[in-house]
């Protein structure tokens, strides 16, 4: 058995150095351009070399992503980007084109790659093909059963990570069109629009009478709307496997899906390791509906154990209760006993909140007083990024996440 790195996403600063108090190992991101997810907050290179300082102080890792397919007039810009990267000693690139690999051998060598599942590995050749040009770890396709994975992480002789959590993409691995045909955005240029997230109705002109067996409510119909994966329940098994990494998604999600789902899966990796038999049924019911509270649909294994009939969220099912992130911690007014508060959602005197700590401590409290940051009385914190001074006993940890449960809409 092996001890797995986590390794969650960071789509900018505040996510980085959330993800990395709350568990994670190592933390994926990407710069300005080259990355896979062109519209999230994304890191400059002082934001990185922030990154990286904060990274390894705590003797963690820092992945960049430049995981587009290129195409011939990004080969100009390439060289220099993975020169100011080796400069920096990021932790290692994540790439999914075989000439931006063959590049980063070139002008960043000393940088370890892992290749991303935007290429698509479903088996033990290809990986060993991607181990000869140089790569030290293969981010799997997530089209595979445990027994292919078991089979690759066994013959191929190189770190297998795979996605334990998160969005589920309708096409391969990523590889979709349909983003690109309907908006001109490229989804293997990091700019998907999520058209699989549209309402659809399915017609076929020429087979009146024929119809595919889907549910709809008043909006259209959601066949292409995958579930989001969910493997809490198989980390013992993948880590018996001797899996190296295991990776959530979300580099477009708020900083408290980022704690919630570090604390949860770095709570199930720990506890396995330190004490190997099977989760006790009330760990598994706690981790499960905390990770739920921040899921945007319902829950799925994906494919690990073969074709699954609960890929697709066909009925759009709402997920509740819902968790709404209202502000992160900046610091304690010791003499005043109050915690900093930095507003993200509207909330307000009578609400009941939750201070998610790192470690996965959740503190359950109602709203009884609040101030300005002239230390006036207010009743709501209205308006973003706001400063807001809230009385509290305990000086919490910076960063920790304010929250607001509701049974959702």
């Amino acid at each position: 058995m092996k001890l797995p790195e986590l390794v969650l996403p960071a789509g900018d600063l505040e996510k980085l150095k959330t993800a990395l108090l709350f568990g994670a190992d190592a933390v994926y991101l990407g710069g300005k351009e080259f990355s896979l997810r062109a519209y999230a907050g994304n890191f400059t290179i002082e934001e990185m070399k922030e990154g990286l300082a904060f990274a390894h102080k705590r003797q963690k890792k820092v992945y960049v992503g430049v995981n587009i397919l290129a195409h011939n007039r990004d080969l100009e810009k390439l060289p220099p980007y993975l020169q100011k990267l080796e400069e920096l000693q990021v932790d290692g690139l994540i790439i999914s084109d075989p000439g931006v690999l063959r590049l980063a051998q070139k002008y960043a060598p000393s940088i370890p790659v892992t290749v991303s599942t935007q290429a698509n590995v479903t088996n033990y050749e290809a990986a060993a093909f991607y181990r000869d040009l140089g790569a030290r770890r293969i981010v799997l396709a997530r089209e595979l059963n445990l027994e292919e994975i078991r089979e690759i992480k066994e013959k191929a002789d190189i770190e297998i990570e795979i996605f334990v959590h998160g969005a589920m993409c309708v096409s391969y691995s990523g590889r979709c069109l349909l983003s690109y045909y309907m908006t001109g955005r490229s989804a293997n240029r990091g700019e998907c629009a999520h058209p699989c997230r549209y309402s659809y109705t399915l017609v076929e002109e020429k087979r009146p009478g024929q119809f595919f067996p889907i549910e709809e409510d008043g909006r259209g119909s959601y066949i292409l709307n995958s579930r989001d994966l969910c493997l809490i329940d198989y980390v013992p098994r993948l880590m018996e496997m001797g899996i190296d990494a295991f990776k959530i998604e979300g580099r477009m999600k708020s900083p408290l899906y980022v704690a919630s789902t570090a604390s949860v899966y770095r709570q199930a990796i720990d506890r396995y390791w330190s004490e190997p038999r099977g989760y006790l049924p009330e760990e598994l019911q706690r981790w499960r509906k905390e990770l739920s509270l921040t899921a945007t649909r319902p829950f799925t294994n994906g494919f690990v154990e073969g074709e699954s009939p609960q890929l697709q969220d066909i009925k759009k099912e709402a997920v509740q209760p819902r968790a709404y992130f209202c502000g992160i911690v900046r610091g304690y007014n010791l003499a005043k006993r109050m915690l900093v508060i930095e507003q993200r959602a509207n909330f307000g005197l009578g609400d009941g909140l939750e201070l998610l700590l790192p470690g996965g401590e959740v503190l359950k409290f109602k709203l009884k007083e609040l101030y300005d940051e002239d230390f006036n009385l207010i009743d709501r914190a209205r308006h973003p990024r706001q400063k807001v001074f809230l009385p509290f006993d305990l000086q919490v940890p910076e960063y920790s996440i304010l929250r607001k449960v509701e049974a959702g809409d």
